[in-house]
Formats: C-alpha cells, sequence, structure tokens
C-alpha cells in the first residue's frame, strides 16, 4: 500500500527548503536572477507532487472498487440470511404444530392408559388381533411426531447456526468496509490537498512568469506600435548594410514589431498605391466581410472626456500619417477611417442592433491614438473620414461589428485573431511565394522603415553606449552558449546581459561557457548561420556551424534566449527574424 507516498514527499519537501521557501514567496521583489530559479524549483515540485498524486489516485481508485465489491457481497450475505431466517421461521411453525399435535396424542395416551383395562381392552376388542394393531397404530403415531420433531429441530439448530454465521460473515465485512471507507475519505482528501497544492505552486509559477515577462519588457522595450503622426525616421545603423567597423560581424534583424494582428498599415499603403480600393484592402486584412453603413451620429466617452463620435473623435484619430493621402494612398486612409472607427464602436459595446454603448475608450496606443491637433489640423485625414462617414466593417459569420485591430507592420505575415465571433486570417502579405516573402510584400511597397530592421535601443531611446545592432564573434557565442543553456532546460538564473546596463547583470561569459559544457561543449567560434523560416510566420530554427560542430536550436528558443541574452538594449521584436554574418 503506497497511501502515504504524497505525504511522505512533501514532508521531505518542507525538510529540504523547496516548499515555502521565503525568497521565493515575495514574487513582486524577485530580481531577474531570482526568478529563474524559483520558477524552476516550483515546477520541480509541481511535477514531484503530480507524479506522487497520480499513484494515490490510481490507489483511490481501487479502493473505491474494494468497497463496491464489499457492498454487493454484504448485500448478497444480507439476501442470504433473510432467506435462511424465512427458512427458519417455516420450520419453528411446523415443529410448532407437531410438538402440539404430539402432546395431544400425549396427553391422549395418558389418560387412555390411566383408564385402561387389559380386561375391558380385551372384551371390547373382537379380536386380540385387532387390540394389538390399535396399540402400535398409536405408537407409530407418537414415535413419527417425535422422529418429526428432532428432524425438525436439528434443521432449526442447523439454520441458527448458519444464521449465526453469516451474522458473523456480515460483521466483519462491515468492519472491513468501514476500514476501507475511512481509508478511501482519508485518501481521498490527500489528494483533494496535493490537487490544491499543485493548483497554488502553478498559480505560483504563472506569476513568476508573469513577472519575468514584466522585467524582460523593460530591456527589450516590447510594445504595441503603430505609424501614428509624426515623421517617418530611418535609422541608418539599422540597417542590414550598415558596417560596423570589425569583422566577422553578427546581427539579428527582425521582420515587423509586434502586434501582428489586423490590418497592416504599411500593407494597406503599399496596396493603395497599387489601385486597391479600401473595400478590397479591408477584405484582404480582415477575411469575410462586408463594409456596411450604419448610424454614427452619436457621442463616445473617452479618457479626455465626451465627444461627437464623426466630427471630433474620429476626426482626431492620428494613427495614420494624412501625408499619405498625397502620396497615392488615399485608399489606405479610408480602410483606416472605417477600421478606427469599427474598433471604437466595438470597443465600447457598440453592437449591431444595439447602438446604446455605455463603454469608455482610451486616447493612447493602449486603445487607439488620438490627438487633439489631429482632430484640429486633419488635412487629408478629413477627407478619408467624410468620405467614409457612417462605415464600418461587418462579419459575413456573425453578422456583428467586426473587432478591426491594426498595426503599422508585421513583417509579412498577418496572424489570425478570432473576436466577437468573427476569425480573420492567417496568412503572406505579399505578391511572392511565401519562401521569398520579401520580395513581393505590401509593407516592402508601403515602405515601412520596421519591416526589416536590427532593434539596439529600449523604448526610451537608452542604447547601453551602443550604435548598432552588430555584435562581435566573442559575443555572439555567448549569446548562442546562453541559448544552449535555454533550449536544453539548463539553469537560465544568469542569462541576462552582463553589462547589467538595464537591470541585475548576467553571469560571465565564461560562467555561461562552463555551463553550456554541460550539453555538448561550448561555444568560441562562428563561422556561419543558416536560417530556416517556417510556412506559419515565424523563425524555425537557426544553424550555427562552430568549433564543436553544428550546433541547432529551435527560433522559439533562440529568440528568448538572445532577448535574455544580448548586451545592452540589443533585441528583437519578431519571431520571424534573421541572422546575417559580415
Amino acid at each position: 500500500m503506497r497511501k502515504f507516498v504524497v505525504t511522505l514527499l512533501v514532508c521531505y519537501l518542507v525538510a529540504v527548503g523547496l516548499v515555502g521557501a521565503e525568497e521565493c514567496d515575495n514574487i513582486s521583489s524577485l530580481s531577474l536572477d531570482q526568478i529563474g530559479p524559483c520558477i524552476n524549483k516550483f515546477s520541480g515540485f509541481a511535477d514531484a507532487i503530480s507524479r506522487a498524486n497520480a499513484t494515490n489516485s490510481r490507489e483511490l481508485a481501487n479502493l473505491n472498487t474494494q468497497i463496491s465489491n464489499l457492498k454487493a457481497q454484504i448485500n448478497q450475505l444480507n439476501s442470504q440470511i433473510q432467506k435462511l431466517q424465512s427458512d427458519v421461521f417455516e420450520r419453528q411453525v411446523k415443529i410448532g404444530v407437531r410438538e402440539t399435535l404430539l402432546a395431544a396424542r400425549v396427553k391422549q395416551d395418558y389418560i387412555r392408559k390411566r383408564e385402561w383395562s387389559p380386561l375391558v381392552a380385551m372384551f371390547a376388542a373382537d379380536t386380540a388381533q385387532g387390540l394389538f394393531a390399535d396399540l402400535a397404530y398409536r405408537e407409530k403415531l407418537a414415535r413419527d411426531d417425535r422422529e418429526q420433531i428432532a428432524s425438525i429441530s436439528g434443521e432449526v439448530k442447523e439454520l441458527g447456526v448458519r444464521s449465526q454465521e453469516l451474522g458473523n460473515q456480515i460483521k466483519n465485512l462491515d468492519a472491513l468496509k468501514k476500514r476501507v471507507d475511512d481509508q478511501a475519505t482519508w485518501l481521498a482528501g490527500e489528494v483533494a490537498k496535493a490537487n490544491k497544492y499543485v493548483a497554488d505552486l502553478s498559480g505560483k509559477i504563472a506569476s513568476l512568469t508573469a513577472r519575468q515577462q514584466a522585467l524582460l519588457a523593460q530591456k527589450t522595450g516590447t510594445y504595441q506600435t503603430s505609424v501614428g503622426d509624426v515623421p517617418l525616421a530611418d535609422d541608418p545603423a539599422a540597417r542590414p548594410d550598415y558596417n560596423p567597423g570589425f569583422s566577422p560581424a553578427f546581427a539579428l534583424f527582425s521582420f515587423g514589431a509586434p502586434h501582428f494582428k489586423g490590418m497592416s498599415q504599411y500593407g494597406a499603403f503599399g496596396r493603395a498605391k497599387n489601385g486597391q480600393n479600401y473595400e478590397t484592402i479591408l477584405r484582404a486584412y480582415y477575411g469575410n466581410v462586408r463594409v456596411q453603413d450604419v448610424n454614427t451620429s452619436l457621442s463616445i466617452r473617452t479618457t479626455v472626456g465626451t465627444m461627437d463620435f464623426e466630427n471630433r473623435y474620429i476626426i482626431g484619430i492620428a494613427e495614420m500619417p494624412g501625408s499619405w493621402g498625397d502620396e497615392g494612398g488615399m485608399e489606405a486612409l479610408k480602410a483606416q477611417a472605417i477600421a478606427a472607427r469599427s474598433y471604437a464602436l466595438s470597443y465600447v459595446g457598440w453592437r449591431m442592433g444595439n447602438q446604446n454603448a455605455g463603454g469608455s475608450i482610451c486616447v493612447t496606443e493602449s486603445c487607439q491614438v488620438w490627438k487633439s491637433s489631429k482632430a484640429d489640423n486633419p488635412g487629408k485625414w478629413r477627407e478619408a473620414v467624410g468620405a467614409t462617414r457612417g462605415k464600418i466593417v461587418v462579419s459575413n459569420v456573425s453578422n456583428e461589428i467586426v473587432n478591426t485591430w491594426y498595426a503599422s507592420t508585421s513583417g509579412g505575415y498577418q496572424e489570425s485573431y478570432t473576436s466577437l465571433g468573427h476569425t480573420t486570417p492567417g496568412f503572406w502579405d505579399t505578391t511572392s511565394d511565401w519562401t521569398r516573402w520579401a520580395d513581393g510584400a505590401w509593407e516592402k511597397s508601403g515602405g515601412s522603415p520596421w519591416f526589416y530592421k536590427g532593434w539596439y535601443k529600449s523604448r526610451s531611446g537608452t542604447n547601453c553606449g551602443r550604435g548598432h545592432p552588430w555584435l562581435r564573434e566573442n559575443e555572439f557565442a555567448d549569446i548562442i552558449n546562453a541559448a544552449i543553456v535555454y533550449a536544453n532546460g539548463g539553469d537560465a538564473s544568469g542569462i541576462f546581459p552582463t553589462d547589467g546596463c538595464l537591470g541585475q547583470a548576467g553571469w560571465s561569459t565564461d560562467r555561461m561557457a562552463q555551463e553550456a559544457e554541460k550539453y555538448g561543449g561550448k561555444v568560441m567560434s562562428v563561422s556561419s548561420v543558416r536560417v530556416n523560416h517556417g510556412s506559419d510566420g515565424i523563425t524555425n530554427q537557426v544553424i550555427f556551424s562552430t568549433n564543436r560542430g553544428e550546433v541547432t536550436i529551435s527560433g522559439t528558443n533562440f529568440y528568448k534566449a538572445f532577448n535574455l541574452r544580448a548586451p545592452g538594449a540589443i533585441h528583437l521584436t519578431s519571431g520571424l527574424f534573421n541572422i546575417e554574418r559580415k
């Protein structure tokens, strides 16, 4: 019996300090180098408890089966006892009748014997033979009664013994059932406690992971970007043709910047310049939809006050430069106006057939950007808003307004999303075969400066003293070592930049190399790099030719390790990326 496996395991883990570790309890105070060990600790403990609890769950199922079998046996014995008791009663009735008859005969014989005279009997009988026959008959009846009474009494005694034996069996089975019931109840409690404990650990792991992501966002500057009503600056140092002044040099370039769902604004600009109208553009990005006219003569509540929806709010949406209207992009501006209108209405709760929206919308990129300066001087944007007044995007599937997400640049692949009963398509936004999607990417036609870019500054503009995203060979080898450790599930607590510019400093390059030695050897030199992209819009694999041979790491693992270990503020903004060497 292994019913104590979880209890004993918990006691052991408490003894070795894996339960209730104080350094992991206050999640909000943990630094980057503390989060990894805590996640590993809680994950290992949760796995151990889950495995042990699986044994208890199987044992509990076996006990419940035993209880069911015991209940069936007890019911069967109770039925047998009831039948025996019925048989005993019938036989006791028969004995009573026989005893009554026998008593009557005995009494009658006694009276007759008291009154009987041999001479009288002899003279009363016709013959002597008749006399003796009558006497023999009376004796036989009495003997038969005595024999039947003895036989029935034996049966009653035997039935009584069997009934007592069955009663004892029932008592034993009842006692056994109680013990099994108690054991099952205890074990069910242990299983429930273990399940609750695992759930608590899962919650802690989720909280730690969220904390890790929040701290990582501080380094990488992860954010959702749109074109905005700002000058479009191109940073020459972020382009692949930049000369870092040393060789070999390695740099990672992201395709697009988050997020990648809904309409690509630069893609819409490229399509408009190619002659597509706003309806074609909207159907390309949102799928099976139609543009429908509705009554938008209403007010909308925002975080800067309530305003007229069409004449003030939509006019002030600063998500696409009005200048595009003079550059062949008027249809893109119209598509943006309809998307912005649909997004705002769906956000505040406006629905087809029920236009009483009661919600409020923010005026930052967390919702969609609204600026009073844009509302005061809309330029060509006013023309696009006026031409599409009252038009929204409606799903042909749900016949409901579409929650029209959009962003500046996806890097060539639009991810699918589902909202309000409508699902948008996932597709390569290009006229080329996806294996060479950049050649015909609509965002490239639109001139997006974020289509293919190396990122080396944080959101606030911090660059930690670096003027470009290019890495020296020893720096790149160090990142590969970190990715090897990360991909193999090793100790990730030191996988952070060595410079500590944006927070906690990580392990030294020597220490990272020592960790990589545990997984096939450390990387000291890199002669070439290959990147495999997938048809699902992400980088599948990166393959490095190194001093220890060929090293292959999944794109997802390398993306995470790179963003954790890359020096300064160098980072990737997309899971679709490329690595260049010069």
